[in-house]
């Protein structure tokens, strides 16, 4: 189940929710009011490939625009 993040429209709070795939934001509440006037918000995430280099684009389909 992913983690989504939102923030309450009454008290401002910024809180994560572990749910389903298809959460409600009309089933989410505030931790801190209780309201659920909220709001989903866009969360940054962080990969990695597994190597210890730096990430590499791959050889073919990416031209650099140069003769």
């Amino acid at each position: 189940m992913p983690i989504y993040e939102y923030v309450c429209l009454k008290c401002n709070n910024k809180f994560s929710l572990l749910q389903s795939l298809s959460p409600a934001e009309k089933n989410s509440e505030c931790p801190r009011c209780a309201s659920r006037e909220v709001k989903k918000i866009v969360s940054s995430f962080c990969c990695s490939s597994g190597s210890s280099g730096p990430p590499s684009l791959p050889s073919s389909g990416f031209g650099g625009g140069g003769g």
